[in-house]
């Protein structure tokens, strides 16, 4: 988008704009025609953008309706309930940065903290970043436009980056490949140490990053959403890795801090409840982890499913029930579903190569009733274990 596309949607000509493309419906060319007849060819496309961003942003900003957005900008925005978990971190600090702001999700959450202000070398991400802000009320808050490797982080107490994962058009995990790339966010971390670098959940990090920095994977609504490195003073446990999941609105769920990679004991039999870890849990490789803490035993080597004679009241851990265990035989297990009536199946796959929804396919489901099917490793042997998913209101036994 142009620069002075950008700086016309953000004022009383682009609202007027956005209002009336909003109130339009039909095929996308009737729509411009309707818009081109008082805006530019520009103005036009992106007031309708604008309708189509909002909407989508709704899943993760409740001031959608009166922000503004870049299609990529959106897609790599921080979501506001994961940002405000993030800045309480920054309490404390008086002068924070946000670096790479983006359209803003980050550096909003910072505003109710700190006195913050953005960076972006992308002029129409600067432009949409400062009215995001001043949509949620943050009137005060400044993004400048420049390059975040040449600012001088003294001037700040700490500051956030959230560098660009897709420098050349393809998504990477390598932050040696990130822009900026690790050497410089390295150059930076040392001259001011407290630092929150938001990563993608499987990024692969410099190794002399590895003891400097606590490590929080964290998720919300069944997905994992990022990865941070908290750096300094906004660091709790330097070296160590920690899991987090977060409720819809953002309030901490459940937490664990421990070691990658904790050797869990492993049995060959089934007990009477599979857990299965938060996805935070399996990104940090905490599963070990919360196996000792609960004692509970891996199915398998590499599996995620782990098991137990007890209830674990954990929000990291899911709890299903076991009704029946039997060798991965769909055609056999067919049989057997429809003997029970079972017509609705979440299906999980764990350490085996089984595609679920060609699996639900084969089986063809008729009925009434809703089970759980995972299919996993028990021991060396492939399993189907029916179960029923326990909800946290669930009678404890």
């Amino acid at each position: 988008m142009d620069i002075q596309v950008a700086r016309w949607l953000v004022g009383s000509g682009g609202a007027n704009a956005i209002a009336v493309a909003a109130e339009l419906s039909g095929e996308l060319t009737t729509r411009l025609k309707r818009l081109r007849e008082f805006l530019s060819p520009e103005q036009a496309a992106a007031a309708i953008q604008q309708c189509e961003l909002r909407e989508r942003a709704r899943a993760k900003f409740t001031a959608a309706e009166r922000m503004f957005f870049t299609p990529l900008g959106l897609q790599q925005a921080t979501d506001e309930a994961v940002a405000r978990y993030k800045a309480q971190r920054f309490a404390g600090h008086a002068r924070a940065f946000d670096l790479c702001t983006g359209i803003g999700g980050d550096l909003m959450a910072l505003a109710a903290v700190a006195n913050v202000t953005g960076h972006d070398r992308d002029e129409v991400s600067a432009v949409f970043a400062e009215a995001n802000a001043a949509a949620s009320h943050y009137d005060g808050v400044v993004v400048r436009g420049c390059d975040v490797t040449s600012l001088d982080l003294k001037e700040c107490d700490a500051w956030h980056l959230d560098p660009d994962r897709r420098p050349e058009g393809r998504r990477t995990t390598r932050v040696e490949l990130h822009e900026p790339p690790a050497d410089a966010i390295s150059a930076m971390v040392a001259q001011n140490a407290n630092a929150a670098v938001k990563l993608a959940p499987a990024a692969a990090w410099p190794d002399a990053w590895t003891t400097a920095a606590e490590w929080e994977w964290i998720s919300r609504g069944r997905q994992c959403r990022q990865l941070v490195a908290w750096f300094g003073a906004l660091g709790h446990a330097a070296g160590r890795r920690r899991a987090t999941l977060l409720t819809d609105d953002g309030k901490l769920a459940g937490s664990i801090v421990g070691d990658a990679d904790i050797q869990t004991a492993r049995t060959d039999s089934v007990d009477r409840l599979i857990m299965e870890p938060d996805v935070a849990v399996q990104a940090a490789k905490l599963s070990g982890a919360i196996a000792h803490k609960h004692g509970l035993m891996a199915l398998a080597n590499g599996a995620a499913f782990l098991t137990g004679p007890q209830v674990i009241d954990d929000p990291l851990l899911t709890c299903f029930e076991v009704e029946d265990v039997l060798p991965l035989d769909l055609k056999k297990l067919k049989s057997m579903l429809r003997e029970r009536s079972v017509g609705q199946l979440e299906i999980k796959v764990r350490g085996i190569e089984q595609d679920p929804l060609a699996v639900r396919k084969r089986l063809a489901l008729q009925g009434t009733l809703a089970k759980t099917l995972l299919l996993t490793r028990v021991g060396e042997r492939h399993m189907a274990i029916l179960a029923r998913r326990i909800s946290s209101d669930s009678p404890r036994f």
